[in-house]
């Protein structure tokens, strides 16, 4: 047998191998490169390692850990209850208001958080309960907070995005990204809310209560004398909004050119610090050391992943994998429909065993070249790849969202799995949409 096959078999067979028995995934990375690197002759182990520090010594990698310490800053912040309090005065008085609630939420809170999994543990723990007393089903009340956070990986600002830019090969903008995945993000949500619309006719969801007794006093900002009053609706809407306007720095900042990517984040992270302990003062400065500390278990994490998955797409790039990959996809069929589909069936079993992150690094090289050559932008691939892989957050056996949510919620993994049919049909029409037809991803102006 050819060297370079077997070193291959040993670097994939042994990565799924290993990943079988339960090995972390950056130690099954790291073990299957070297073993196989072990067979090529020539190969120096300091050039595993440069790769290692390469992946992650770049200027653009200093978006993520900005992110990661907003997010952990509106933790303590208590940014959920301002972003839950807001919805629930947009749409909480209509019948299934808290579920409508739960999506309007997620768009809100993941588009400033661009985390799943802080989206479920922090808006989790609020909403849930609060359906759950208004008689909603628990598992079902778990599985749409799970689904809808989703949106929190597609809806700027999403590290995820700055991960897949690297291992594109950082001829992708950030910007792009981030603007590429606002419709499809609040589309998604729109689809989530339409469904909670048709099961609350079903099954006849609770009806929001309202949040004054007249509903004219509400929108209209007076008192029961008609006299102007703000009142405590304005209150609810001026503690939501300032936090909101991190989206509109990164955004506005990236779009017209006043930031980059990394800059934007650093500026935005410096607001939401200004805002939690200057504004609010919903934690106390001398806390800060917690924030940093839990910033960096994460970053760590992340960081580890990106530097070992740089060595694992090295190896595969040397072995010629990626181009043996695209040779035997073309091969199957020409048609660019079934490849797209074939793609996107392989993203989606891939997501039910792998966190994101890795599976971003690592398949970015073996399918880009495949869809470059179908004609597909790098920018649409991203969205799709991101969008695949953010289904696979919520689909067992080790969907990271779903589990977060299962614990928050106290159910079980089989239960909510099965009360989230409905919801995974909307994301699985969401990203047949986005695969092949490409408008949805051109906000306005600011398309590519």
């Amino acid at each position: 047998m050819d060297v370079n096959v077997l070193a291959g078999i040993i670097l994939i067979g042994g990565f799924f191998a290993l990943m079988m028995i339960k090995v972390p995934v950056t130690f099954a990375m790291l073990i299957s490169t070297f073993l196989s690197m072990l067979l090529i002759p020539g190969t120096n182990p300091t050039t595993i390692i440069r790769m290692m520090f390469d992946g992650v010594s770049n200027f653009t990698m200093l978006a993520i850990p900005f992110f990661i310490v907003m997010g952990e800053i509106m933790a303590v912040g208590q940014i959920s209850d301002k972003i839950v309090d807001l919805a629930n005065l947009a749409v909480g008085r209509f019948r299934g208001g808290l579920a409508y609630v739960n999506c309007l939420d997620s768009m809100f809170f993941g588009g400033i958080s661009g985390s799943a999994v802080a989206d479920v543990s922090s808006l989790g723990s609020v909403v849930i309960p609060m359906m759950e007393k208004q008689g909603y089903d628990r598992e079902f009340s778990v599985g749409l907070t799970v689904t809808t956070a989703c949106q929190g990986v597609l809806i700027p600002p999403s590290h995820n995005m700055v991960i897949y830019a690297l291992a594109a090969g950082g001829g992708v903008s950030i910007g792009q990204l981030f603007y590429a995945g606002f419709v499809p993000g609040i589309g998604l949500g729109l689809g989530f809310m339409f469904i909670c619309f048709l099961l609350g006719k079903k099954y006849n969801f609770p009806k929001g209560e309202k949040m004054f007794k007249d509903e004219k006093v509400r929108w209209m900002g007076k008192d029961e004398n008609g006299k102007f009053k703000f009142g405590p609706c304005m209150g609810i809407v001026g503690k939501a909004i300032l936090p909101m306007f991190t989206l509109v720095i990164i955004m506005v900042g990236t779009g017209v050119g006043i930031f980059t990517a990394t800059e934007s984040s650093a500026v935005a992270c410096f607001y939401t610090f200004i805002l939690t302990y200057f504004v609010f003062r919903t934690d106390k400065i001398r806390n800060f050391g917690k924030v940093i500390k839990n910033s960096l278990k994460t970053l760590s994490v992340v960081l580890t992943l990106i530097a070992s998955a740089k060595a694992f797409a090295y190896m595969m790039t040397r072995l010629r994998i990626p181009e043996a990959i695209t040779n035997g996809l073309i091969g199957v069929t020409d048609n660019a429909v079934v490849l797209l589909l074939i793609i996107n069936v392989l993203l989606l079993i891939l997501g039910c065993f792998m966190d994101m992150a890795p599976l971003i690094m690592i398949m970015t090289p073996i399918l880009l070249p495949v869809v470059t050559e179908l004609g597909m932008s790098t920018v649409h691939f991203g969205i799709l790849l991101i969008f695949n892989l953010a289904i696979g957050l919520c689909t067992p056996p080790v969907g990271s969202a779903l589990f977060v949510g299962c614990a928050v919620g106290k159910t079980s993994l089989e239960s909510t799995a099965k009360k989230m049919l409905p919801l995974f049909a909307v994301m699985v029409v969401g990203l047949i949409l986005v695969t092949y037809i490409p408008f949805f991803l051109k906000p306005g102006l600011f398309g590519y």
